[in-house]
């Protein structure tokens, strides 16, 4: 494939090679809207600061863990049924000249959520809508970029929290944004309320041994359902102090 560009032409390596290239806001525009013409082909584009990555396919691994962190959310809500959660991930999201990415875990939290309508294009306009809650990047050979140019891009669209998921590692960097604009460490979730960062690392571990991402989704649910129980007796006393 080759996409010409105004300034130069480039052909296939740029839809191939998981690195980012220089690149106005204009070549990202023509290597997206080429994107589309291929809907066979499974792209994720990232734009920032004048460059450009793309990456194609998705892996085995890639796949099992976005997975897995989306059956995730589903069980969150179950046992938080006050709170409304929706996944948007791998959806293509753009702010008109400036950025544009496609984290693999994609949540909002509460209401205003974008919704698609007819004869527009298939992605989020952070120009309409408000930013995700929370993005995730699912890291099997991408951890350096994860954790650096994708970071300073999630931390310029002002997204309140980032993890990144270190396939490889079993480890996962959750982030929360500061005043500052940068983003901080941290070990218990702000958007899933008080989720310990350290059990979906547990998570990752038994995906490892088994890879059913189904059963270690199920036994993530129960060891939510664990640590609600274990803090009702505490919330029963507090208010019985009150």
């Amino acid at each position: 494939m080759t996409v010409s560009f105004p300034t130069r032409t480039l052909s296939t390596p740029l839809l191939t090679e998981p690195r980012w290239q220089p690149a106005t806001w204009q070549d990202y525009v023509l290597c997206r809207d080429e994107c589309d013409r291929q809907p066979d082909v499974h792209h994720q584009l990232f734009f920032h600061q004048g460059k450009l990555l793309v990456i194609s396919g998705e892996g085995i691994n890639h796949a099992a863990f976005a997975d897995l962190f989306t059956m995730m959310f589903g069980f969150w809500m179950l046992y938080h049924p006050q709170e409304t959660l929706t996944s948007l991930g791998r959806c293509l999201m753009e702010k008109e000249g400036h950025q544009a990415a496609a984290p693999d875990l994609v949540l909002y939290k509460g209401e205003s959520v974008p919704r698609w309508a007819a004869n527009t294009p298939r992605r989020i306009n952070l120009d309409q809508w408000r930013v995700p809650d929370l993005v995730g990047e699912i890291s099997d050979t991408s951890l350096a970029s994860d954790l650096d140019e994708k970071k300073q891009l999630y931390a310029a669209l002002q997204i309140p929290e980032y993890w990144v998921v270190d396939v490889r590692g079993d480890r996962i960097f959750a982030f929360q944004l500061q005043e500052t604009g940068f983003y901080q460490p941290i070990d218990r979730s702000g958007v899933l309320t008080d989720l310990p960062i350290a059990l979906l690392a547990e998570t990752i571990d038994r995906l490892k041994q088994d890879p059913s991402n189904v059963k270690a989704a199920l036994w993530l649910a129960q060891q939510v359902s664990s640590l609600l129980n274990s803090n009702a007796p505490n919330q029963e006393s507090s208010a019985i102090q009150s």
